[in-house]
């Protein structure tokens, strides 16, 4: 069965050790930051645990994060399986369930409206202390209409707490929610929106989540539950909500309504640049009773934005070269130091020499701003390994022989790494980049590795206390 709120989810991870609750009162404009920087960078991945803040200074609303990708254990929670089952629950998607209408919900039990409703009320945190112009929300499920279609579009876009009524968002150019206001604007007319925290935490994975121009984020979330999304109509404009939404903020942007948003501390652990970016004002606030906020840790890798895309992404990836285009994949990392964006390693069992670049050409084609690197390794090299990685680029690959650079492409979003023009970032929609691949596999027959028999160190291994050995502390 599916979860059916966020409150549902959270009883899960607590039931499995995997969240956490900070009971200290802590500031938001700086200490759960720190805080949640010092526990993704001290405590290793496969044992992290979420985080839920009960006391905020300063706000009687508490805030979890971590709760979608702490770690992949914790990812796998959310899907409601197991790390091996996320793959085929995903595969869900593809047969998207419609969202379900309701008259009423627990995401509209209190509402604030005109002047009471106060975007400051939320505890968003200031996430890069002295850089940041100010709070950020990280979660943000933001839901508008395509006005032609009238389907919806979930996608999570950063968003400046500007005042109590206002904030910034920045859209990137080729998402969903750019379309909803090129038509609008067209027309002369502002783009309605409502920003959702807090959900059954399949949705949130679907908002950050890659889908295909035209597919309400919403039904492929049904699609993954099994069951559909129950949603009702907003107060004050024409979007349908999730109805066991922990908040929703209601509001619009104007027609050409843009003015200075950042600069904001990004995925790829660099400033992103600020800009003439989208206003959002807020025309009306719902929540439950005792509400609970959700934020994402994003920033420098590792975080919980870079698991989550991490794990998302590598399936989808998988799914294509295997499905698609019929290769022999081993498997497919995406490392959390290239921010899960940058760099993409596949391991396959090779058949042919054409087989490396033909899994190159599939993962350059499938989405844009992705993969400015890509590895391909033999399937006995472990990809989640560096050392091994790094041990096959040097030898099993020749420079002049085994590397791909393919000019003029996308970039990734936000890399830092662009050119400038005239000391200054250009536009996205003038950003240029290049590709990288590199075909580490065996070329022809080697001699065997230079190790003990497998059976050796198993043996060892089963039997390590014996021999009294300790790492030096």
């Amino acid at each position: 069965m599916p979860y059916k709120d966020l409150r549902e989810y959270l009883k899960v991870l607590e039931s499995k050790g995997l969240l956490c609750h900070v009971t200290a009162e802590v500031d938001k404009d700086w200490e759960i930051s720190a805080v949640c920087r010092h526990t993704f960078r001290s405590i290793p991945q496969e044992r992290r645990p979420a985080l839920m803040f009960d006391k905020i200074k300063g706000h009687d609303i508490p805030l979890v994060v971590g709760i979608l990708g702490g770690s992949r254990e914790i990812y796998a929670t959310a899907l409601g399986t197991d790390q091996k089952g996320v793959w085929d629950t995903w595969a869900r998607g593809k047969n998207p369930i419609p969202p379900k209408l309701v008259s009423s919900g627990p995401c509209q039990e209190v509402v604030h409206l005109g002047a009471d409703a106060n975007l400051e009320m939320l505890p968003a945190p200031i996430w890069t202390v002295g850089q940041d112009p100010s709070p950020y929300h990280t979660s943000p499920f933001v839901i508008s209409r395509d006005p032609e279609t009238r389907v919806q579009n979930v996608g999570t876009y950063r968003l400046q707490v500007k005042n109590a009524h206002r904030g910034g968002l920045m859209i990137n150019p080729q998402r969903g929610m750019r379309v909803h206001m090129q038509k609008n604007e067209a027309k002369g007319g502002a783009t309605e929106a409502a920003i959702v925290f807090g959900t059954d935490p399949v949705i949130g994975l679907t908002s950050v989540s890659p889908f295909p121009a035209g597919v309400d984020e919403l039904a492929a979330a049904g699609g993954i539950r099994g069951e559909a999304v129950e949603v009702v109509r907003c107060k004050t404009v024409d979007i349908d909500v999730p109805a066991t939404a922990e908040i929703v903020v209601e509001g619009r942007i104007p027609y050409l309504g843009n003015e200075p948003e950042g600069p904001f501390g990004e995925y790829a652990g660099y400033m992103g640049a600020g800009g003439n970016n989208p206003v959002f004002e807020v025309t009306c606030i719902t929540h439950r009773k005792n509400p609970i906020y959700q934020a994402f840790l994003s920033q420098m890798p590792p975080s919980e934005s870079s698991c989550i895309k991490g794990f998302g992404r590598e399936n989808e990836i998988r799914r294509h070269l295997v499905n698609n285009l019929g290769l022999p994949i081993h498997d497919v990392c995406l490392p959390e130091s290239g921010s899960s964006t940058a760099t993409v390693l596949v391991s396959m069992k090779k058949q042919n020499r054409f087989q490396p670049q033909k899994a190159m050409m599939g993962i350059w084609s499938m989405n844009a701003g992705l993969a400015k690197i890509v590895v391909v390794v033999d399937d006995d090299i472990n990809i989640r390994d560096p050392f091994q990685v790094d041990w096959a680029i040097a030898f099993r690959m020749q420079p002049a022989d085994d590397i791909r650079i393919v000019p003029n492409t996308d970039p990734i979003t936000l890399d830092p790494s662009q050119p400038l023009r005239d000391g200054k970032v250009l536009p996205a929609s003038e950003q240029v980049s290049s590709k990288l691949g590199i075909d580490a596999t065996r070329k022809h027959a080697y001699p065997p590795p230079s190790v003990p028999p497998k059976e050796h160190l198993e043996k060892v291994a089963s039997q390590w206390d014996r021999y009294g050995i300790r790492p030096v502390s």
